[in-house]
């Protein structure tokens, strides 16, 4: 089929609100092993989620490079390189500050004390937004990266060019770089609170999908992701390394017995693979497997530390995320690592904490539209556990029936090979990707498969991602 642009156009404004859309997710954290990307050994099973991260490579793009230089705000250093956010759950209490005329937000952010109300969030606490410029970068160069592995031809050069100009953007070039620290990291404000907090270090959890981003780069052999800017991230993050494991409010998010503590050593674990340094990684996913991990999860499978928040459904799911991906990284960092197998002071595993999980129901606690972030997890579990008797299967099934066209069934197999969902009869795999996008969560493009649409809605949203990527590149025309 051949298209001009005018035709692109069209076709992108009538049948995108006719295709059923669905929504991008920013799963919690993971860690994808190179080596099994690079391999490409991916069964049929996959397809719908290969088709899914070429669409979501495109929409995760729009929007970038971000930088800590785009805030709008200077932190108290005066240095707008210095990575800042506020901390979501602290609001200001100006009952007391004896002013006789209305504050403005610039006063209140420094003259009104803050207190802490677990699980609200303050609105005002995206002004600053690194943190969400940091996502929105993570994912972008996670899922080009990836599609740069799939790709061909000029498009391949595209998703390349593409990741490699947001890493240098956020990590590198001098004039728009992030130092290498988190002092300002979740501040919670007020006369008291003009430095970090020990809990801004989650911020950067997703250094674990940067860190896959880069393997494969590197692994892959990526001419744009070159020897000499492999060397210069290594150097950054060296020096990144070592304020997390010297700086006080650093050592102390390390210290943290809930989710806090096992994301750090997420990012501590990830970032000496990425230095090369898998011994240091081994050592950081040791400690949190046999100090932090013994009191997270109990007999029964509950996760004790994180059933006390005003958001139990979502905690469990989010430990659960940082669970996996320190047995990943221990995994990778040491191949003979019998880390799976790892239990509790009280017995359990991963997959004990798992499958009380699934038992938990959101609606109960208000937390319905975080049902979704249980799914990755599930199939992480019965990829390393098995599904003998199908659970975890009919568990997707029944709250996500469309789960095989996730991204993340890719690289979580073998799970659910005999389903003919995960097949699709058209995919945009080697389609340019788009240069911009938001990297938020209402992002669209999810592959269609065979069993539940049509081949011909299946080629129609194939071909209105092509149009948009192109649409974006300013290409003439198209064929596919």
């Amino acid at each position: 089929m051949r298209f001009t642009l005018i035709q692109c156009t069209t076709l992108v404004s009538v049948i995108s609100t006719a295709v059923a859309q669905v929504s991008f997710t920013a799963y919690a954290n993971d860690f994808v092993d190179p080596d099994y990307i690079l391999a490409k050994n991916f069964g049929a099973n996959t397809q719908a989620a290969q088709a899914s991260i070429m669409a979501w490579a495109g929409s995760t793009a729009v929007g970038g490079p971000w930088s800590v230089m785009d805030k709008n705000v200077t932190p108290p250093s005066g240095n707008k390189h210095d990575y800042m956010s506020w901390a979501p759950y602290w609001w200001p209490d100006c009952s007391k500050v004896g002013n006789t005329t209305e504050l403005t937000p610039e006063q209140i952010w420094v003259t009104c004390p803050y207190v802490s109300r677990d699980g609200q969030f303050n609105p005002d606490g995206r002004l600053v937004n690194d943190v969400g410029a940091f996502q929105s970068m993570s994912e972008a160069v996670f899922y080009n990266t990836l599609a740069w592995v799939f790709a061909t031809g000029d498009s391949k050069t595209s998703y390349e060019n593409i990741v490699v100009k947001f890493l240098k953007a956020w990590f590198l070039d001098d004039a728009t770089k992030m130092n290498p620290n988190l002092a300002y990291g979740q501040m919670q404000r007020g006369p008291t609170g003009q430095v970090g907090s020990h809990t801004g270090v989650l911020d950067l959890k997703a250094m674990a999908k940067v860190t896959s981003a880069i393997l494969i780069l590197r692994k892959g052999g990526s001419t744009q992701w070159t020897s000499d800017l492999d060397n210069q991230l290594i150097a950054w993050t060296k020096e990144y390394i070592t304020w997390l494991e010297t700086a006080e409010i650093a050592i102390e998010e390390a210290l943290a017995t809930n989710n806090h503590g096992t994301f750090y050593y997420n990012q501590l674990a990830a970032l000496k693979v990425l230095v090369n340094d898998n011994a240091g990684a081994k050592n950081a996913t040791n400690t949190y497997f046999n100090t932090l991990y013994m009191n997270q999860i109990t007999a029964s499978g509950e996760q004790p530390l994180e059933a006390v928040r005003t958001r139990p459904y979502h905690y469990h799911s989010y430990n659960l995320a940082a669970m996996i991906t320190n047995a990943r990284i221990e995994k990778y960092a040491d191949p003979s690592s019998t880390v799976w197998n790892k239990t509790t002071a009280e017995g359990a595993t991963i997959k004990t904490a798992l499958d009380f999980a699934l038992g938990l129901s959101a609606s109960a606690t208000g937390e319905s539209k975080y049902v979704e972030e249980l799914y990755p997890n599930v199939a992480a579990v019965a990829a390393v556990y098995g599904d003998a008797g199908g659970k975890y299967d009919a568990f997707l099934k029944q709250g996500e029936p469309g789960f095989m066209g996730e991204p993340y069934i890719l690289w979580n197999q073998p799970f659910a090979l005999d389903e003919a969902s995960g097949r699709v009869t058209s995919t945009p795999s080697s389609s340019s990707p788009a240069t911009k996008s938001s990297g938020k969560s209402t992002s669209t493009g999810k592959a269609v498969s065979n069993s539940t649409q049509g081949s011909g809605a299946s080629s129609i949203r194939a071909s209105v991602w092509v149009c948009i990527s192109a649409l974006t590149l300013g290409a003439g025309f198209l064929v596919f």
